[in-house]
């Protein structure tokens, strides 16, 4: 069974950027320690990149989060250095969760990355709409949410639709 390893979001302005925390930060060894897993492997890793234009605050994420962070092509932007492997997919995506998985052949899915209780949750919960029948996990350890309370309540919501929750 193929395996799959998504990296969500670990660009710059989540970590130590403008949007960036302590926790996001702090899982940094352990998410290259998981890449390395898999690229040892041969399996395959997709990395997603938030992605915003100038006009970011005019739009319905803006309003709601006037943060302006992820603009396309700015050193935010970028995956944070050390992270990606060379010759692997990347998906830019506008939103919290990437709506083209369907495009992917995904068999076995684990997600990693930031932030736990936005995009990594979102992302989660489409593949899992889109493959009901996959195993679908998440590495907690090799994640962050916006707060440690946020992180946790969005282990919780995801272990409820059957996403596994790594120990």
């Amino acid at each position: 069974m193929k395996k799959t390893l998504i990296v969500v979001d670990m660009q710059n302005d989540f970590i130590d950027g403008a949007l960036g925390t302590a926790e996001a930060v702090g899982i940094l060894p352990a998410v290259r320690a998981k890449i390395a897993e898999y690229a040892a492997r041969g399996d395959e890793i997709i990395y997603t990149r938030d992605t915003h234009q100038s006009d970011y605050l005019s739009t319905n994420e803006g309003k709601h989060l006037p943060v302006v962070h992820c603009i396309e092509g700015s050193e935010g932007w970028e995956i944070a250095e050390g992270l990606y492997r060379e010759g692997c997919c990347i998906v830019n995506k506008p939103s919290f969760g990437y709506t083209g998985w369907a495009d992917f052949e995904l068999e076995e899915v684990e997600l990693i990355g930031l932030c736990t209780d936005i995009c990594v949750i979102s992302n989660a919960l489409l593949i899992k709409a889109i493959y009901p029948e996959i195993p679908v996990s998440v590495d907690p350890k090799c994640c962050a949410g916006v707060t440690p309370e946020s992180h946790e309540a969005a282990l919780t919501t995801m272990k409820m639709c059957q996403v596994d929750i790594r120990e």
